[in-house]
């Protein structure tokens, strides 16, 4: 009896040790000394994130700098030199914003390093706990198991049963108090993987950002190339070519007003009633790309002249242009020649559109055209047919109007 007592007293002290294992002193060294190492690992990655973060601000202050000085350039006299101090101010902007994006990007990485180690950290938690509570559960359903009157009988004492009876209770608080661990692990771990997904689905977009960024660059690294070629550094051939594109964007502007008028009146008489949009949406006219110049864009190179009545897309050469919507062909303006082309469409509801500098025409005036219909094809290399004076280069110019007068095709018309 008493060797059985023993073994019984030794399985109870088993069960204990296992369930308080978290409190040994060897237990405890070697767990300490790995939340060290991954404490450490944590915090030089969040000092390397405060330096990103330094470095952020850094640029973004130069970026207020350079923004400040095309301001400036733009609201003196329009000189060849104040020209080209705008586009250099503006490829120096161009180049911290590429800077600004791939500081982010680090950054990002960064906090998705540390999310990922945080997580793999839970993982261990996770698994320790589930052995943790495995080991107590394994012992504690053995075939041979005792029962409570089986220890009471076997004791000398009631203290002795009480004693053991108290070890039992223990290691079901133990199981207990592992199994709530378990779960706000477990909780805490879901929490990270959302994080993480966040942050990866931030990289992508920054990732997309900045590669729109360095077309952005390049664009107007072209566009001063252009204007260098078109003037040949002369003030005077510079000045000739302003007025002349002043001019034509004031006949275009007069002429796509008049036109549309007569456009509609026809129509009407034509149809008996009043011209409908047909469409659910307008497309993009080009595979939607890197808007090099916005609606009434502060920044467009030439705004002393006039305001930007719409958004110019970066296309190359040649890209085939679709009609956005169906409706009736109001305007083409186009003889082949270097002098600005568009074609000005018609469509229900008060809306028209614009599409400039086209370097080759499908359509003629009077023409109905529907949805996605290619009706010319792009331009904007100076010197080209279509392109008109002092082009920054390849792209179109793409306008929404609605009852005559222009609106910004992404405020909620381009879908």
């Amino acid at each position: 009896m008493t060797k059985k007592f023993n073994s019984i007293k030794t399985l109870i002290i088993i069960i204990f040790c296992l369930a308080t294992a978290g409190s040994m002193p060897f237990f405890v060294f070697g767990q300490d000394y790995k939340n060290e190492i991954i404490n450490k690992e944590i915090k030089e990655i969040n000092s390397d994130i405060n330096n990103k973060k330094s470095d952020i601000k850094k640029i973004q202050k130069k970026q207020a700098e350079y923004s400040a000085k095309i301001k400036q350039k733009q609201s003196e006299k329009s000189t060849l030199n104040n020209q080209l101090a705008i586009l250099d101010n503006r490829i120096a902007k161009a180049e911290l914003d590429i800077e600004l994006i791939e500081t982010d990007i680090k950054k990002t990485e960064l906090e998705i390093q540390k999310t990922d180690i945080e997580i793999k950290d839970k993982n261990k938690d996770i698994k320790k706990e589930k052995k943790h509570i495995a080991n107590i559960m394994r012992l504690m359903h053995k075939k041979d198991n005792i029962t409570s009157l089986e220890i009471l009988l076997l004791n000398d004492s009631l203290a002795d049963f009480l004693s053991q009876v108290k070890y039992l209770e223990n290691v079901n608080e133990e199981i207990e108090k592992s199994i709530k661990e378990l779960k706000k692990t477990t909780r805490l771990l879901n929490k990270e993987k959302d994080s993480l997904n966040n942050q990866n689905k931030e990289l992508e977009d920054l990732k997309i950002e900045l590669n729109d960024k360095k077309k952005k660059f390049f664009s107007e690294k072209d566009s001063k190339i252009n204007i260098l070629n078109q003037v040949a550094t002369s003030e005077n051939e510079y000045q000739r070519l302003l007025k002349l594109a002043k001019k034509e964007q004031e006949n275009a502007a007069y002429e796509i007003v008049a036109m549309e008028k007569q456009a509609r009146l026809k129509m009407a008489e034509l149809e008996g009633k009043k011209l409908e949009f047909n469409d659910d949406v307008l497309i993009w006219p080009v595979p939607k790309n890197v808007i090099a110049a916005y609606f009434h864009d502060p920044d467009y190179p030439f705004r002393y002249i006039f305001e930007h009545p719409g958004v110019d897309i970066r296309a190359s050469q040649g890209t085939p242009i679709k009609a956005v919507a169906s409706g009736y062909v109001a305007r083409v303006k186009y003889d082949n020649s270097s002098r600005y082309g568009y074609i000005m469409i018609i469509h229900g509801d008060g809306l028209s559109t614009v599409y400039g500098h086209v370097s080759k025409v499908y359509v003629k005036e009077d023409d109905y055209v529907v949805q996605g219909q290619k009706i010319a094809l792009s331009g904007g290399v100076p010197g080209t047919p279509g392109a008109g004076r002092l082009t920054t280069g390849p792209h179109l110019h793409f306008e929404v109007r609605l009852n005559g007068i222009p609106v910004d095709p992404l405020g909620g018309y381009l879908k």
